[in-house]
This record gives C-alpha cells, sequence and structure tokens, in this order.
C-alpha cells in the first residue's frame, strides 16, 4: 500500500502546485481538460507505463471508507441555508427544475430508445452502461463529489468512468463557451417571448468572519464525526445519506461554522479520490461508447429547452437560464464566470446556486438510478 500512497500524494501534490502557476497556455490547457482529470490519469499513467498491478491495494478500502464520507460532510456542511434568501425563489425554482430535468431525462431517453431500437436499447441496459450516465448526473449536478459517490453506489467500472470523464469534460466545456454567447444576448430572447428585462433588486452577500481557531474546530468535527464512520457497519449508501443530513446540520446549526474553510477542504479532499482510482483505471480497455455520445448531446439540449420552458411561464430574466445551466453542470467555478458576462453583481447569486448544486447532485443522482432499475428488464 505504500507505493499507492506515495503515488496518490505525489499526484495531488503536484496537481495543487502546478494549478498555481500562472501560464496563460496552462490555463487554456485546465479550460478544457480541468486538473481534477489530471489527477485521475497521471497515476493511471504510472501504474501503465511501470507495469504495476494497485487495483487491489489497500488503498481503495480507506479511500471508499473515510476519504470519500469525510469529502461528503465536508461538501454538505458548506451550505449555508440562510444564503439561500439572497437568490429569490424564482431563480431556485428554475434551478431545480433544470436539476429535475437532468436527473429524469436518461431513463426517459434509454426508454424511448428501446422503443426506436430494441437492440441498442437492451445493449445500453445489458452492459451496464447506464451506469455511465448515472455518473453524469451526479457530475452535472454535484460535481466530482458526487459522481464519485455514485460511481461506487452503481459498482460503474474504471474503463466506463475514464470514457465518462472525457466525454463529460469535453462537453461541458463547449457548453461553457455556448452558456457565455447565450447570456449575453438574454435581453433579445426576454423580448422576444415578451418578458421584462428589467433586473431584479441585487441583495448583499454576507462574507463570513471567523477565527483560525474556529476554522481548526470545523475540521477536527468533520474528521472525527468521519473517522467514527469508518468503524460502523452499515451500508455505503446508508452511510452518504447519514453524512448528508449530519453535514447539512452541523452546517446551519453550529454558530461560526467556517463554510469556506470545508468548502476549501472538500475540494482537495477530491483530488485524492481521483489519484486513487486512477490506481484502478486500465488503458486496454478504454473506449468511449458512441451511443452515450449521442444519448449525452440530446440531452444537454433537452435541459437547456426544458429551463426556458420553466423561464418563460415563471416570467423570469432569460439570463437566468444560462446562470442556473451552468450552476448544474459547471459548478462554482464557471457559474460565476458566466454570470459576470451578463451582470457581475449577480455572481454571488451564482455561488449560492452552485454550492446547492454540490451538496444535491448525489440525491438526484440515486433518483436517476432508481429509475433506471425500473427499466431493468
Amino acid at each position: 500500500m505504500l507505493l499507492s500512497i506515495v503515488i496518490v500524494f505525489l499526484t495531488v501534490i503536484f496537481i495543487i502546485k502546478i494549478q498555481d502557476v500562472k501560464s496563460p497556455l496552462l490555463q487554456k490547457c485546465f479550460n478544457w481538460f480541468p486538473p481534477i482529470l489530471f489527477a485521475y490519469m497521471i497515476p493511471a499513467l504510472i501504474t501503465h507505463t511501470f507495469n504495476l498491478n494497485l487495483a487491489n491495494s489497500e488503498i481503495h478500502i480507506y479511500s471508499k471508507g473515510f476519504i470519500i464520507p469525510l469529502t461528503i460532510l465536508s461538501v454538505m456542511s458548506a451550505l449555508s441555508l440562510s444564503q439561500l434568501k439572497i437568490v429569490g425563489i424564482k431563480p431556485i425554482v428554475l434551478f431545480v427544475s433544470g436539476s429535475f430535468i437532468i436527473a429524469i431525462l436518461p431513463p426517459i431517453l434509454i426508454f424511448l430508445l428501446r422503443l426506436l431500437s430494441p437492440d441498442l436499447g437492451m445493449q445500453i441496459m445489458n452492459e451496464e452502461l447506464w451506469k455511465g450516465l448515472v455518473t453524469i448526473v451526479g457530475s452535472w449536478i454535484g460535481g466530482s463529489t458526487s459522481q464519485l459517490v455514485l460511481k461506487e453506489v452503481v459498482e460503474c467500472s474504471e474503463e466506463l468512468f475514464a470514457a465518462i470523464l472525457v466525454i463529460d469534460n469535453i462537453l461541458v466545456n463547449i457548453w461553457t463557451i455556448l452558456m457565455f454567447q447565450f447570456i449575453k444576448r438574454s435581453d433579445q430572447i426576454n423580448n422576444y417571448f415578451g418578458i421584462s428585462s428589467e433586473k431584479p433588486p441585487v441583495s448583499e452577500f454576507e462574507e463570513e468572519s471567523v477565527s483560525k481557531i474556529q476554522s481548526a474546530f470545523t475540521i477536527i468535527i468533520v474528521s472525527v464525526i468521519s473517522f467514527s464512520f469508518f468503524f460502523i457497519e452499515i451500508s455505503f449508501l446508508s452511510k452518504i445519506i447519514l453524512l448528508s443530513i449530519i453535514g447539512l446540520a452541523l452546517g446551519n446549526l453550529i454558530k461560526n461554522w467556517d463554510h469556506k474553510i470545508i468548502l476549501k477542504v472538500g475540494s482537495k479532499l477530491i483530488l485524492i479520490i481521483m489519484a486513487t482510482l486512477g490506481l484502478k483505471l486500465n488503458f486496454y480497455s478504454l473506449g468511449i461508447p458512441s451511443a452515450l455520445v449521442g444519448i449525452t448531446l440530446i440531452w444537454l439540449v433537452l435541459h437547456y429547452l426544458g429551463m426556458m420552458i420553466v423561464s418563460y411561464y415563471l416570467r423570469i430574466h432569460m439570463a437566468w437560464v444560462p446562470i442556473a445551466s451552468m450552476a448544474n453542470l459547471g459548478g462554482i467555478s464557471t457559474a460565476p464566470a458566466v454570470t459576470a458576462a451578463y451582470e457581475k453583481q449577480w455572481m454571488p447569486h451564482a455561488i449560492v446556486l452552485a454550492i446547492l448544486s454540490m451538496v444535491s447532485g448525489t440525491a438526484w443522482g440515486l433518483f436517476t438510478t432508481f429509475l433506471f432499475g425500473l427499466l431493468k428488464p
């Protein structure tokens, strides 16, 4: 296990350091292939190059038993429900509608595919390619944390997961570029649908003020709770649900909880999990199923059209459609960036929606898993 720990440790340190390098070329590279993808691929390349078999290393037991629960608890406790009031009810309804559409479309599309092409539809179910779609739901709505949790829940293979990562990253980056264009034309879309382009009043985003002692207290609490869950013999899914509830309680009931620091901790833990998973990847079995690419493209388009319909009936500014879409698909880094292209004062709203996305992604993915269960023969 020592070799596995060394590879994971060096990979994570390298990724953290390279993220701080101020290089335009490197930043352009990260725009298409984010650091988290490198965190997954670097250990895989090392094991492939030196013909190492670390797929059964004990590090995977500790990753699933402690690191993933710690990540879930950290991310869930990063949401302060009081911050939702700055966003307003209509943008939240639009955002939740976007999440719902993302979650229900994969089973619906596979069901329709089975009617139009029974052989292809059954192939996707029988070869368990649907598991890859579940991890995409987790990635789009919840980000990497939810994606990794759902991968373990549905037992998605490393080879399919690697292919999904490639599909996911390429399409989401293309989608981000499109959202920049759509938000710049939101006033024109408003006029076309007869929606008022008047911007709603901007609520102030309250910055937290916490001491180093409070930050340390926050980290210690989540670490102790997660460590204790390592010894509790319940199913992995039960652990995730319980830790999610505990995380929300911690982040909203304990005074002076450091939401900012615990979110940073969660982001670093994700790198550790991805690097650990990379040790399992077998490049010889890697392939990208073309059917999944087509389904994902249709999925994205229908997601956006559905949100436009919801926005129309809510009579809410069409700029919220790309904002809510990126809060779902892009997360805490890209949602504010897209928002700033239209109205910088709305950036805090986008951040809150992105955090809401992070804490709800696992639940939506489990819902998608349940729906796929209904399609099984």
